[in-house]
């Protein structure tokens, strides 16, 4: 019998270059499961941002790994886990997350596609950023069809990626910088072309061709704006034209919560449908 999962949230708790972490809440009768897309802030912070946002964690169940990053992987995780903590690493960062201290604990590696719990399946892609890559993922729920598309530092808005993202639900994509700022700051030159050179970050502009062309149902999370390049006006500017709800991640609190699946509605729906706060959204 195929798995029916009862609901799934997703809050996006802190995006930035001083930290990258979003939940991704999995709701089955009374069990909540809980994943970490990325773990960027240290466990205290995490686990205090899940409080305010009204999510009753006793453990956190699975982390996926984007890549290993320090924005993205905070070493405080190695020792500040679970015990039954599964850590998931692609499988082109074994070597770095190995030296780094992630396979300390439960690890698994994926390359292509696995099933997370019974009726999640991930579809991984490897992107260009820096050396070594990024993992973008498209979660989809199995019974419903409903999906999540998630991606952060993906250099470019490849043809790939969004064909392996098309049509999902909900769309999580960095929209990190504005290229007039990027260029005016004092940053050095080095680090504005590894940021704009096609293996470092989207730019508003980018972001909003990649969304055009996923073309996402009902709602859009910029993720990753810089602090000192990007302003989130403009980056709603860019993304400004007719289409789904686009809203804005923060640095420094959690965004709102978003279904993904809905217990009552299981078809997808042009309409928007944001979820109320977590604190009633789960029962807490």
């Amino acid at each position: 019998m195929q798995q029916v999962l009862a609901e799934i949230g997703v809050c996006v708790l802190s995006s930035s270059s001083s930290g990258n972490c979003s939940l991704l809440s999995v709701r089955r009768g009374g069990h909540v499961t809980t994943i970490l897309i990325d773990a960027g802030l240290s466990p205290r912070r995490t686990r205090r941002h899940l409080a305010e946002v009204g999510h009753p964690v006793a453990t956190i169940d699975h982390v996926i790994l984007t890549h290993l990053d320090r924005d993205h992987w905070c070493e405080g995780w190695i020792n500040g886990r679970d015990r039954h903590t599964t850590i998931h690493v692609h499988k082109r960062h074994a070597g770095l997350a190995s030296r780094l201290g992630v396979t300390a604990g439960r690890t698994e590696l994926f390359s292509d596609t696995f099933e997370l719990l019974p009726g999640l399946m991930v579809h991984p892609i490897l992107v260009a950023h820096d050396s070594t890559g990024t993992a973008a993922f498209r979660f989809e729920c199995t019974a419903s069809g409903r999906s999540l598309g998630y991606a952060t530092d993906t250099g470019r808005p490849s043809q790939e990626l969004c064909e392996h993202l098309r049509g999902v639900d909900v769309l999580a994509i960095e929209s990190n910088y504005c290229p007039e700022m990027q260029l005016a700051s004092n940053r050095p030159d080095h680090l504005k072309q590894r940021i704009m050179g096609g293996k470092g970050h989207l730019s508003n502009e980018e972001s909003a061709r990649a969304v055009a062309r996923i073309a996402p149902r009902e709602a859009v999370v910029l993720l990753h704006l810089s602090r000192q390049c990007n302003r989130p006006e403009r980056a709603l500017e860019v993304h400004g034209a007719p289409g789904p709800r686009v809203m804005v991640s923060h640095h420094d609190r959690p965004c709102e919560w978003i279904r993904v699946v809905d217990p009552a509605r299981h078809v997808a729906s042009p309409e928007v449908k944001v979820v109320r706060p977590a604190s009633t959204l789960w029962g807490a």
